[in-house]
């Protein structure tokens, strides 16, 4: 006969994994309710909580786990990933904890590394950036009862322990910024689909979009990847178009800055032709001519606090919320342009 999981008591219990896990650590934060209603479903179907996983908690490291699902390739070519480091070096550095990093070039690799991590009771706890939806790792981890904080958010698990940016409003924000300066045919580069972060981004982007009674235009929504290369490629059939887009959402700047450069290249002028907004506020945006208006999202801020919130978590530290969230800022720059009379004939 199986044995009992975790998961079959949540399911018995009408709770989550997670909320399981903090009935057995007796986290203050659950109610009283709750905290009996798990331990009647714990007694009916006769679950132990697993020593075993208990134990690699017990045994500390000082060390924190970091997989980063990404190629070497890209973690090379995108500032947001050095700087997110830099914030959750500087914490662990402070609370002296060492921070012990791994890149994963697909799933696969991922779940391997964080499995050996975790079994290999080499680490206390396990960051986890940027999530897939239906992510398994978060799954393994609840599974196991192991300590983690997701730098984004689950959306399967909105209770596991997460530091993130409302990226709804945030991509709100950049594109009503776009519609104030007269805009009306407003297109968006998304990030990977798999990811939490770009359906967020892309939900922000179609609310301000209705909010304003603007129509919605399918082929003006574009899934990219976050390499230079890919940024203007995934636009160029949009943009050869007679009614193409006079500005456009961009989920990161890496991929705005690129459209830019092979836009000029092509013979359109920024912000003339079209106006760019992008997101992460990295110090390229800054820098690219012209310099881009972007979100700033506060990444060395969200690496800082996601070590932060997962030490705490380790310590034993009463932790007054699970989801932490890091606010964000428009810098407006060059890269937009006022169109005085707007073209409302969609």
């Amino acid at each position: 006969m199986p044995s009992v999981t975790i998961k079959d008591v949540a399911r018995l219990a009408g709770v989550s994994p997670s909320t399981v896990s903090r009935v057995i650590s007796n986290h203050p934060r659950i109610s009283k309710a709750t905290a009996e209603k798990v331990r009647q479903a714990m007694e009916t179907l006769g679950y132990h909580p697993n020593m075993t996983a208990k134990k690699l908690v017990s045994k500390s490291t000082k060390t924190l786990g970091l997989v980063l699902p990404r190629s070497a390739e890209e973690l090379f070519a995108n500032p947001f990933f050095s700087e997110v480091l830099r914030g959750m070096l500087a914490c662990a550095n402070q609370k002296q904890y060492d921070l012990l990093m791994s890149s994963a070039n697909n799933p696969k690799e991922e779940m391997e590394t964080v499995t050996r991590m975790v079994l290999g009771r080499q680490v206390d706890g396990m960051i986890l950036i940027k999530p897939r939806k239906a992510d398994p790792v978060i799954e393994k981890l609840l599974a196991l009862d192991f300590p983690f904080v997701v730098l984004g958010r689950s959306l399967e698990h909105p209770d596991v322990p997460t530091v993130n940016n409302d990226n709804i409003t945030a991509a709100f924000d950049a594109t009503v910024h776009l519609i104030n300066q007269g805009h009306r045919r407003i297109g968006f580069v998304s990030g990977p689909p798999e990811l939490v972060v770009s359906g967020d981004r892309l939900a922000g982007y179609q609310k301000a979009l209705s909010q304003a009674k603007l129509p919605l235009r399918d082929e003006w929504v574009i899934a990219s990847d976050i390499l230079p290369k890919n940024g203007f490629h995934a636009v160029s059939m949009v943009m050869n178009a007679p009614d193409r887009p006079t500005a456009f959402v961009v989920s990161d700047d890496v991929v705005a800055f690129g459209m830019i450069r092979e836009l000029v290249g092509a013979g359109y002028q920024i912000p003339e032709d079209v106006s760019v907004v992008g997101f992460n506020n990295i110090v390229l945006s800054e820098l690219s001519n012209p310099p881009i208006t972007t979100v700033d999202i506060g990444i060395y801020h969200l690496g800082y606090q996601t070590a932060r919130h997962l030490i705490r978590i380790l310590q034993g530290e009463k932790v007054p919320e699970p989801n932490v969230t890091v606010p964000h800022r428009l810098v407006i720059r060059q890269s937009v342009r006022f169109l005085p009379h707007a073209d409302d004939s969609l």
